[in-house]
């Protein structure tokens, strides 16, 4: 950059340095910008170019295809990501064992053209202390089976996939790629032929003669199977059970050989939730090595016996996707606590990119802009806003585990479920929005001395916009907040408030590492009028904010306490206006106008709708979905049909973004009837113990979340940022 502006310094001193902050501004907004409009991206684990491969910290990842016959509607058709780990790191397996998350693919692809589910490979087992995962190690490729319409005749197939995966040694990092592929109709494509062959070889098949008989007791699971490889007698197997959290992966089990058949006594999870009827395992060598397991073999039985009471019945089930299940005591385990804390962390960063906080993002320009060239203030600035965002997540969590502790049924952002507590941050976001529009200034409403107080003390606006973000961002869930809030919710108040702190550092992180940068209040854009109008644009984001409140009030109380609060609100911008201008009586007009209004319309603000009950939901505008109840939950899987169960709110920000996108999608809908799919939306708008106790057994404490229950197997929890190909590919995975 100063070699670039060195060649133009001729042209004036001036014109380059216009040059420097310009290019200084491109490089700090340039990646927020990207990553908000092509997707969330997690810091450090971005990737420059698109192209079918990238390196992260700890594994280099390739997207890889297979179409013998060409790439035509009708004809084989296989893609796959292969992942080389880095020395002793390791991914998971569709069921990760005692800690966690499966490799999540999301496929973008064009329309028509849909992929399957991953043929995983047989899994290695990798104990850890008194832990146990499930999953691989070297180099693994995951195939996936595509399938083009009839009616394809394109020239080529476009094809994007964004892969998100947990890499582990004694430490975890969550990692994530975006890969692309064009692939060319005509010709097969059978560069790689040999690793799909090895893959599919690797994967756990079924025998004709092999049988299985599963029984449960106070012991534990007794398994025997029949009909193995005759090489496999007299040697040691692992058990890979595909429902998680039904067994202690880590805890000493026993096994042995009684003539041909195998036999085993596995101990259960003390912390399971659930039980099976029907259980799927598959069955491997125990082998040393790297890379997949030599191939296994999957069996599948119906249990017999009754399954014993779990000794804690009031903790929760970790869901596929729960980062870490507790394996004794009253306590959590290291690793857990780790990935919970890393989860709030990298989540807490993530929530910086949604939708429900870039109205405080405005703020906290406009407070870098307000320090200028004070590197002093900026660090100070930077501080204040992380002790507010920390200590505001603190007092939430702290709240909502009293709540919890005091037996109320609460989860994340509970305290919009309360109309009152809407339509106090509707008006605060009006008010805030008047300010910046300039129809007054808040000097000209407080005492001199308050005034002069805020001069002398000019963090404290940082501190309080931390605040502000804390309240916004409550409602939102991001990537990796699910599992570590149901977690944290479970665990000792310490170690519980540790996660929160987490989550709000996370938040933070961001601000904080720019006001310490160095050299950045040289850097930042001199002071003058543009700065007027930047405050003044920034009003919209913030008024826009205060109409989805307002919305989301309507959808509590109904129309007429949403048109009570504009009203007040209405009466509110008079007051303010006549303020400004020092016009008494306007203004005392306009206060009598606030009083008689609190007074007539305020008892509607806090009102339910009509028919609207804390457990009685009300039913979507889209005929396809039904209210959700555990009874009906429970009567349509005891008939033998999937339920898709769509736990939403009014004030999520992310779950109106999900169900306008992805849910409302035509062929969503279709693949779901198709499959015969019952599609349950749970409304947590407004308080529902009932809600609020299924997403406990989830592991999970806020929404969205979107859960797929298959009779016979364990729920499926998709990603909180749905896309259509994640939803399509669960639901017609159902069928097969």
């Amino acid at each position: 950059m100063w070699m670039v502006c060195r060649r133009f310094w001729r042209r004036g001193a001036a014109r380059c340095r216009a040059w420097l902050r310009l290019s200084w501004w491109i490089w700090l907004w340039g990646p927020l910008l990207a990553s908000a409009q092509s997707g969330l991206t997690l810091p450090g684990r971005g990737h420059a170019e698109p192209a079918d491969r990238a390196r992260t910290d700890y594994a280099q990842v390739q997207l890889l295809a297979h179409a013998p016959q060409g790439v035509a509607a009708g004809r084989p058709l296989w893609l796959g990501l292969r992942i080389e780990h880095a020395p002793e790191w390791h991914t998971y397996w569709h069921n990760p064992g005692d800690s966690g998350l499966p490799i999540e693919l999301n496929w973008t692809l064009p329309d028509g053209v849909q992929a399957g589910a991953i043929q995983w490979p047989t899994p290695r087992k990798f104990p850890l202390g008194d832990l146990a995962n499930y999953g691989y190690d070297g180099t693994v490729l995951l195939p996936v089976p595509v399938t083009l319409p009839p009616s394809w005749q394109g020239a080529s197939l476009p094809v994007q996939l964004h892969a998100t995966w947990l890499i582990c040694r004694r430490e975890c990092v969550p990692e994530e790629a975006t890969l692309r592929l064009e692939l060319p109709a005509g010709g097969p494509i059978v560069q790689h032929a040999a690793e799909f062959e090895a893959a599919w070889a690797a994967a756990p098949r079924a025998l004709p003669q092999a049988r299985a008989e599963l029984r449960v007791d106070e012991a534990g699971l007794h398994v025997r199977a029949s009909g193995l490889p005759a090489d496999w007698r007299g040697q040691a197997l692992e058990f890979f059970p595909e429902t998680a959290n039904l067994i202690a992966p880590g805890a000493p089990w026993t096994q042995g050989w009684d003539g041909d058949a195998w036999r085993a006594t596995l101990p259960f999870n003390p912390y399971r939730s659930e039980t099976a009827a029907r259980l799927a395992f598959v069955l491997a060598r125990a082998e040393a090595g790297h890379g997949p397991a030599a191939a296994g073999v999957r069996l599948e039985a119906d249990v017999q016996g009754a399954w014993p009471a779990v000794a804690l019945p009031d903790a929760p089930a970790a869901a596929a996707e729960t980062p870490v299940a507790p394996t004794g005591g009253t306590g959590p385990t290291t690793l857990g606590l780790t990935l919970a804390l890393l989860g709030a962390l990298a989540g807490g960063m993530i929530l910086n990119l949604m939708p429900c906080v870039f109205p405080v993002l405005a703020i906290k320009v406009m407070a870098f802009q307000a320090h200028g060239a004070d590197a002093r203030a900026h660090r100070l600035g930077g501080l204040a806003y992380t002790a507010g965002v920390v200590l505001s997540f603190l007092a939430l969590g702290g709240l909502l585990l009293a709540l919890r502790s005091a037996g109320e049924a609460v989860g994340w952002g509970f305290q919009l479920q309360n109309p009152w507590v809407v339509a106090g941050l509707t008006v605060l976001f009006t008010f805030i929005a008047l300010n910046l529009a300039g129809l007054f200034e808040l000097k000209a409403l407080v005492p001199s001395r308050l005034a002069s107080l805020q001069l002398r003390n000019p963090v404290a606006n940082d501190f309080l916009t931390g605040v502000l973000a804390t309240a916004v961002a409550s409602p939102c869930t991001a990537p990796f907040m699910g599992a570590s809030l149901g977690l944290a919710v479970t665990l000792p108040a310490p170690a519980a408030l540790a996660v929160f702190a987490a989550l709000g550092l996370g938040m933070a992180l961001p601000y904080l590492a720019l006001s310490a940068w160095p050299g950045l209040a040289q850097r930042l854009p001199r002071p003058g009028p543009w700065m007027e109008t930047f405050r003044q644009a920034m009003a919209f984001p913030m008024l826009a904010a205060a109409i989805w409140l307002l919305w989301v009030l309507g959808q509590q109380t109904g129309i007429h306490g949403a048109a009570g609060l504009l009203l007040w609100l209405l009466a509110l911008a008079w007051v303010l206006w006549a303020l400004g201008r020092r016009a008494w009586v306007l203004s005392a007009l306009g206060v009598l106008a606030l009083l008689a209004l609190t007074w007539t319309v305020g008892p509607a603000v806090g009102r339910e709708a009509d028919g609207a009950t804390p457990t009685a939901q009300h039913r979507s505008a889209d005929d396809a979905w039904e209210p959700w109840s555990a009874t009906r939950q429970a009567e349509l899987l005891a008939a033998g049909r999937p339920v898709f169960v769509d736990f939403t709110a009014a004030w999520c920000v992310t779950c109106q973004v999900n169900k306008a996108a992805v849910l409302r999608d035509a062929a969503v809908l279709r693949d779901a009837e198709e499959a015969g799919i019952a599609l349950l939306r749970a409304d947590w708008t407004r308080r529902d113990p009932a809600i609020t106790q299924e997403l406990a057994k989830l592991g999970r404490s806020g929404v969205p979340v979107y859960v797929l229950h298959v009779p016979g197997r364990s729920p499926q929890v998709l990603t909180e940022v749905l896309s259509v190909a994640e939803v399509r590919a669960a639901f017609q995975a159902v069928r097969r």
